[in-house]
C-alpha cells in the first residue's frame, strides 16, 4: 500500500473547466437521445442532396416473413438480423418497427416534434458551453499549456511508447495530459465538435437560405446528415473510451478532480 505522506494533491481543473465539463455531460446525453428520436423519423442515411429510398448506405427496417417479423440493419450491401435492437424492437412491451429502441430515444415515444425541441435547445447550450470552455482555455493559457503537444512528443518512438503503455493499462502519474490525450482532445474540440455544428446548421432551411454555400460544402443535405451521424458516433466512441480510461486510471481520484479540482499524484516508483 502506498505511503499516504508521499501522495500530493495538485490543482488539476479550474472552476470553468469543471462547470463546462458537467454541462457537457448533460448536453451530450440529451443531444444523443433526441438525435436518435429524429433519426427514427426516417431511419436511413444517404449521400448527395436527395434521399433515394432504394440506395441508402445505412438503414434500419422491419421485414415481414409471414409467420414472424424481424428487424434488419442494412450497411452498404450487407444485411444483419438485429431484431430486438434495431429495426424491430419493443416499445412499452410491444414489438414495433423502429430504428433505435424507445429506451434510447428522447422522448421514449414517437414524437419528431418533441425530439427536435430537445435537440435544438441543447444544441445551442452545447455550443455556448463549448465557446466558454474554449475561450477560457485560450485566455488562461490552458490550450497552449495542457493541450498542445510539446517538441519531441510527436515523434514515432514517443507515440509508440505511449500506445504500448496504454495497451498495458499503465498510465503516467504526472499532473498533465500525455500526448495521446492531447491529440484526442484536440481532434474532438477542434475537429468533431465544429463538424457537428456545421453539418447541423447545414440541414436548417433558414441557414440554407442565408448561406447556401454551407450545404454545398458537404455535398448536399443527405451527405450533411450522414456526416452529422458519423461525427456523433465519433463523439460517443470518445465518451466510451474516456470513461474506460478514467476507470482504469482510478475513477474516484479523477471524478473527485472534476468535482473539487484537486488531483492526488503518487510519485513514480511508489507502486510496482
Amino acid at each position: 500500500m502506498p505511503n499516504a505522506a508521499r501522495i500530493t494533491q495538485i490543482r488539476r481543473h479550474g472552476p470553468v473547466t469543471r462547470l463546462t465539463h458537467w454541462i457537457n455531460v448533460v448536453a451530450i446525453f440529451v443531444l444523443l437521445k433526441s438525435g436518435l428520436q429524429i433519426f427514427n423519423a426516417h431511419p436511413a442515411l444517404y449521400w448527395g442532396q436527395d434521399s433515394h429510398f432504394a440506395t441508402p448506405w445505412l438503414s434500419m427496417f422491419m421485414r415481414d416473413l409471414g409467420e414472424r417479423a424481424i428487424g434488419v440493419t442494412q450497411f452498404a450491401n450487407a444485411e444483419y438480423d438485429t431484431t430486438g435492437l434495431f429495426g424491430y424492437s419493443a416499445r412499452h412491451g410491444m414489438m414495433e418497427p423502429m430504428g433505435f429502441p424507445g429506451w434510447a430515444t428522447l422522448p421514449s415515444w414517437r414524437s419528431l416534434a418533441d425530439g427536435r425541441v430537445w435537440h435544438f435547445a441543447f444544441a445551442w447550450l452545447f455550443v455556448a458551453n463549448g465557446l466558454v470552455y474554449l475561450g477560457a482555455a485560450i485566455l488562461g493559457g490552458r490550450l497552449r499549456r495542457d493541450l498542445l503537444p510539446r517538441r519531441g512528443e510527436l515523434t514515432a518512438a514517443h507515440l509508440k511508447a505511449e500506445i504500448r503503455s496504454h495497451l498495458r493499462l499503465r498510465f503516467p502519474r504526472a499532473a498533465g495530459y500525455n500526448t495521446l490525450q492531447k491529440l484526442t482532445y484536440l481532434v474532438v474540440i477542434l475537429g468533431l465538435l465544429p463538424l457537428m455544428l456545421a453539418t447541423g446548421l447545414s440541414m436548417s432551411p433558414g441557414m440554407n437560405a442565408a448561406a447556401p454555400w454551407l450545404i454545398e460544402l458537404f455535398g448536399g443535405r443527405q451527405s450533411a446528415r450522414s456526416i452529422h451521424f458519423i461525427a456523433a458516433g465519433g463523439i460517443v466512441l470518445f465518451v466510451i473510451v474516456h470513461v474506460a480510461m478514467v476507470v482504469a486510471a482510478g475513477p474516484w481520484n479523477h471524478l473527485r478532480a472534476m468535482i473539487t479540482g484537486r488531483l492526488a499524484i503518487e510519485p513514480e516508483g511508489a507502486r510496482p
